[in-house]
């Protein structure tokens, strides 16, 4: 055991996922991803995502050493280690200690979190998007939304119920409800991209 884990939709989704980024990212700086899980997203795309730099996080002690073991198998020198990150805070931890000193924050990346999460999680995210992006930076956000307060297929519909079922405070959230959030943090809605296993890939931007 080297200490790395696996998520199976990884394999699925992060070409996907890159071919947006690709297309959404400015061309240079730093990216902070919030929530990376596993780390195996972090160690595919700072790679394919040079000469911007990645720095992945996770609130989870075993998660982020899941991650600086991913990294130890990776030859990539634009992935940073793992921050500790718990986004529901209202103010974060290391906003003072590191990324302050961190200039170039042109995008922040968030992949399957907000429905597994308390809605606090999302409302954070939000709020430190609007003060840790630069103007013009990207807020990208992937997973299972409702619109217009209605499930888009009948698999999101009965993930919703499971989520709720393991956790009162999770489930799939409404896209307008990000958007509105968003808005009240400078942040305003580009547009989104249909993905693999009825997701979404929604952008924002930082104005």
């Amino acid at each position: 055991m080297d200490g790395r884990k696996y998520a199976l939709a990884t394999q699925r989704n992060r070409e996907p996922i890159l071919q947006v980024l690709l297309d959404v990212l400015p061309p240079t700086g730093t990216i902070l991803e919030i929530a990376s899980g596993t780390g195996e997203h972090a160690t595919y795309f700072a790679p394919r995502l040079k000469p911007r730099k990645w720095i992945p996080s996770d609130t989870d002690a075993s998660l982020r050493e899941s991650i600086a073991a991913w990294i130890k198998y990776s030859s990539s020198d634009n992935l940073y280690q793992p921050l500790d990150i718990d986004a529901s805070q209202p103010v974060w931890k290391v906003e003072k200690e590191v990324l302050s000193g961190i200039s170039d924050i042109v995008a922040m990346v968030n992949i399957n979190m907000i429905h597994i999460s308390p809605w606090s999680a999302c409302l954070g995210l939000m709020a430190a998007a609007g003060r840790i992006l630069s103007s013009g930076g990207i807020l990208y956000l992937y997973g299972p939304y409702k619109q217009g307060g209605k499930h888009t297929a009948l698999s999101n519909a009965d993930f919703d119920q499971y989520l709720q079922e393991q956790n009162p405070e999770w489930g799939v959230r409404n896209l307008e409800d990000l958007i509105e959030t968003a808005s009240n943090h400078n942040l305003s809605f580009e547009k989104t991209y249909q993905m693999p296993a009825n997701n979404l890939s929604v952008i924002f931007k930082h104005s």
